[in-house]
């Protein structure tokens, strides 16, 4: 997991050969005004933004999530997003199936630590990590982009 800021972006470019092109394309942005929906940024890259009242860390616990194909950026617009994270290698109690067309897997765990996010602050999330997100007592707008692993 990495947890930074949109001003620091271009340290992680090196991390994954479709980064450069994430980040590239979340700074073009206005993203105050972004529509909420999902959308395609380019071939291994979608996007989505949400904007809702955020959730009691019991509720977000409960679908604790983790991806095999994919790798998240969330990235807090307007916030604060607190999130749950604890290693994937830590989970072993599954609930439910995997479900490919989602690429998502769930556990009945906990996290092992919580964290906050602010405007324009992101974490990015490998397979390896399972999250939480979405904790909060008001409104969170977030774009997730989806990086194909």
């Amino acid at each position: 997991m990495i947890i930074d800021t949109l001003d620091n972006a271009a340290k992680y470019y090196n991390v994954h050969p479709l980064f450069q092109k994430a980040f590239e394309y979340i700074k073009t942005q206005d993203l105050k005004s972004l529509e909420v929906g999902k959308f395609d940024i380019s071939e291994g890259l979608k996007g989505a933004i949400a904007e809702k009242e955020g959730m009691k860390a019991e509720e977000s616990a409960s679908k604790f999530e983790c991806h095999d194909n994919h790798i998240d950026i969330q990235l807090c617009i307007t916030g604060p997003e607190i999130i749950g994270w604890r290693p994937r290698s830590k989970c072993s109690s599954l609930k439910g199936e995997y479900n490919a067309e989602k690429d998502v897997l769930f556990y009945n765990e906990a996290p092992d630590m919580h964290f906050s996010l602010n405007d324009n602050q992101f974490a990015i999330f490998f397979p390896e990590d399972v999250h939480a997100p979405m904790i909060s007592d008001g409104v969170v707008k977030k774009m997730i982009v989806k990086v194909k692993a």
